[in-house]
């Protein structure tokens, strides 16, 4: 199957989802088919997100265990790295887990990103380019709405409503997750992962597209991103500055989303 056959495929369901919403949204059906698909993905990733909510408890679980792994093995890394894989592996726990809602999101994303900003499907000209966000075209960029109309146009409007809800998830995220982080030191000073391994997948993955990550206390070598991961949600924002502004409602659905999710499965 060609990269073209597939986009016009979507391009038929997005069209399709938008004909649904058009008594609803009128002429913003398209961007509500946009947030609808993105709920439609978020729910078929949820038994992954299960799974890495149950993988993360048993991962604390295993934490006096692991502290005990350190004081033991200290001052040999490599040692301690492979006795903390086989505690991993005898208890059927995977510190990679947690990113798998977030790969399984990356083609829906791509496909959102290069289906609106395509001229033409299958050779024919690529009618979603037509649909908006109240004034912002789904295929424009935020560069574009600022040379349209600037910071306070039509369009740059939308964008500062998208930037103030990402900023907003993103400042409860990195609280939520540097009081997590810091209420379950470890003996050495470094501190598990807890809720900074699901924010920080959520930068490096696109901004958004979150879930359960590597555990930095749990793997040794990575407890110095603890430190930075509390704020890699805030990522999202450049993501959704340049990416097309349906790719950009992506992002901010599913970033909202997983705030929500997390605090319903890590509670």
């Amino acid at each position: 199957m060609s990269v073209s056959s597939v986009l016009a495929g979507f391009a038929g369901l997005v069209e399709r989802f938008a004909d649904l919403l058009q008594p609803l949204f009128g002429a913003c059906a398209a961007a509500a088919a946009i947030v609808l698909f993105t709920a439609c993905v978020r729910l078929l990733v949820l038994p992954l997100s299960l799974a890495a909510a149950r993988g993360q408890k048993a991962r604390a679980a295993l934490q006096p265990r692991i502290a005990e792994l350190r004081r033991r093995h200290g001052g040999n890394p490599e040692r301690l790295q492979r006795a903390v894989l086989e505690l991993h592996a005898e208890h059927k726990v995977s510190p990679l887990a947690g990113c798998l809602p977030s790969l399984f999101q990356l083609p829906a994303f791509f496909l959102l990103y290069h289906l609106f900003s395509s001229p033409s499907i299958g050779g024919r000209a690529n009618e979603l380019l037509a649909h908006e966000l109240f004034t912002a075209p789904l295929g424009g960029r935020w560069a574009d709405a600022l040379g349209a109309g600037g910071v306070t146009g039509g369009a740059g409007l939308v964008y500062l409503g998208l930037f103030a809800v990402v900023a907003v998830v993103a400042a409860v995220t990195c609280r939520r997750t540097r009081r997590t982080m810091a209420g379950r030191p470890v003996p050495d000073g470094r501190v598990p992962g807890g809720d900074g391994r699901r924010a920080g997948v959520a930068g490096v993955a696109g901004a958004g597209l979150a879930g359960p990550g590597v555990a930095g206390g749990d793997v040794p070598g990575l407890g110095a991103v603890g430190k930075v991961v509390p704020f890699l949600p805030f990522l999202t924002l450049v993501t959704v500055a340049v990416v097309p502004l349906a790719a950009a409602l992506y992002v901010v659905t599913s970033t909202t989303w997983s705030a929500v999710e997390r605090a319903v499965l890590y509670r």
